[in-house]
């Protein structure tokens, strides 16, 4: 397999769901999303390679060389934020597939049968822009979220995650491979290897995130006819929640924090009635646990405040907590020494966003590497990433993945996990 059949894949995909700015609008379970799902299939079968979907509605390819052994697993997710970007994810998926064809393509020419299985998966949800929380597939394969849970979730139109599942032929019934060791590529979605002009990033720890689901209940009344005095805006009150999870950043040292809301509703969403209901969710993410407790222990007290002020109910929820995850030293000495071995430097770093590696890093030693994001951007449609950086990536990822499909991580060494 070529660069070349690479990116003719990766631009064909990339038109599944685009949008007028070069963008993706594929959020999970849409029509879009199974679009891309078939051609995912369609890659594998061409292959002879089995296709299995679990109960989440996780798609896996396997190269089954050892009926009985585990599988080393790499992938992504090929859904989307609405808006978004056609890297995000999608990228991780699709230089998988082509990292396995390269693999099997070496084993059937002679190299060394591999000690385990080889896995490529398209994990369910992971944006979580319409069935929050995120990182859903991958959480419920590691354990780490309920299934039973998670099918019942609903997006904003009352449709469940089974329902919109099994509407687009992916509510699966088949057993998931086990997993032996896991490896994800990824952009960057900041700034730091295009500042410093680097190709490849080893990730050796994730931030600690915490959300809060915030419901503000005031009461629904005329916007002409109500005298001011007389309202209970539940609006008012949300606006002020927001700047407040804006303004929180301010009690701690720039960097240390990030906050923002990302999802606001708000009910009868009429523009001659006042608010009387408006649900949003709350992100505060940082380096340390600790930031992000003080911070969520701030806002707690100035809601409280505001509640008293405004005579309404404002009820808080603690919602899709993450540790912080420390990923395996061996799988970060891995990624310098592939991507020395092709003449690029891997430099060290953290992910502030949330990656199906987190999730996978709980129960198997993880990699996870980055190429670089112009501009630093992502989640929007001027998400970009060159056809050089894509490429390079996934070299890097191919060679990283018969490293782990010949034991490493596995073999003389010890993951380090730690909370």
């Amino acid at each position: 397999m070529t660069s070349e059949s690479f990116l003719t894949d990766f631009h064909y995909v990339a038109k599944i769901g685009s949008t007028p700015k070069q963008g993706v609008d594929r959020e999970a379970a849409t029509e879009d999303d199974r679009r891309t799902r078939d051609w995912f299939k369609e890659f594998a079968f061409a292959r002879g390679w089995e296709i299995r979907v679990d109960a989440i509605g996780n798609l896996f390819a396997l190269v089954t060389w050892h009926p009985e052994a585990k599988y080393v697993v790499v992938g992504s997710h090929l859904d989307s934020q609405p808006l978004g970007g056609r890297f995000d994810g999608a990228y991780g998926v699709i230089a998988a597939l082509h990292a396995a064809a390269r693999i099997a393509e070496r084993v059937a020419n002679g190299a060394p049968l591999p000690d385990f299985n080889l896995a490529v998966v398209d994990w369910f949800n992971e944006e979580g822009g319409r069935f929050p929380p995120s990182i859903m597939g991958s959480s419920v394969y590691a354990g780490v979220m309920n299934k039973e849970q998670m099918l019942n979730v609903c997006d904003l139109s009352g449709i469940s995650v089974a329902e919109a599942l099994s509407s687009i032929g992916y509510l699966g019934v088949n057993e998931a491979p086990e997993a032996v060791s896991y490896a994800e590529i990824h952009i960057e979605q900041g700034r730091v290897l295009e500042k410093e002009q680097l190709k490849i990033g080893a990730v050796d720890s994730s931030w600690y995130t915490q959300k809060l689901d915030i419901e503000v209940l005031g009461e629904q009344s005329h916007t002409g006819a109500t005298a001011m005095a007389d309202r209970h805006d539940a609006l008012v009150a949300a606006a002020k929640i927001v700047l407040m999870v804006q303004d929180v950043t301010k009690d701690f040292d720039p960097q240390d924090l990030v906050s923002s809301v990302g999802r606001l509703t708000l009910e009868p969403n009429s523009p001659i009635v006042v608010a009387g209901r408006v649900r949003m969710v709350a992100d505060l993410r940082s380096n340390s646990s600790r930031v992000v407790l003080a911070a969520r222990s701030t806002l707690l007290k100035r809601i409280a405040d505001l509640e008293l002020e405004q005579d309404i109910v404002i009820k808080v929820r603690d919602f899709d907590v993450r540790e912080q995850q420390y990923f395996p030293e061996s799988g970060v000495e891995l990624t310098q020494k592939v991507a020395a071995n092709l003449g690029f430097e891997a430099r060290r770093m953290q992910t502030m966003a949330g990656h199906d590696s987190v999730a996978m890093n709980h129960i198997v030693p993880a990699v996870m590497v980055f190429i670089p994001s112009v501009d630093g951007v992502s989640h929007c449609e001027r998400e970009f990433t060159s056809d050089e950086d894509m490429s390079i990536g996934v070299d890097v990822l191919t060679d990283i993945t018969w490293e782990l499909l010949g034991g490493a991580l596995v073999k003389g060494t010890e993951q380090t996990n730690k909370q």
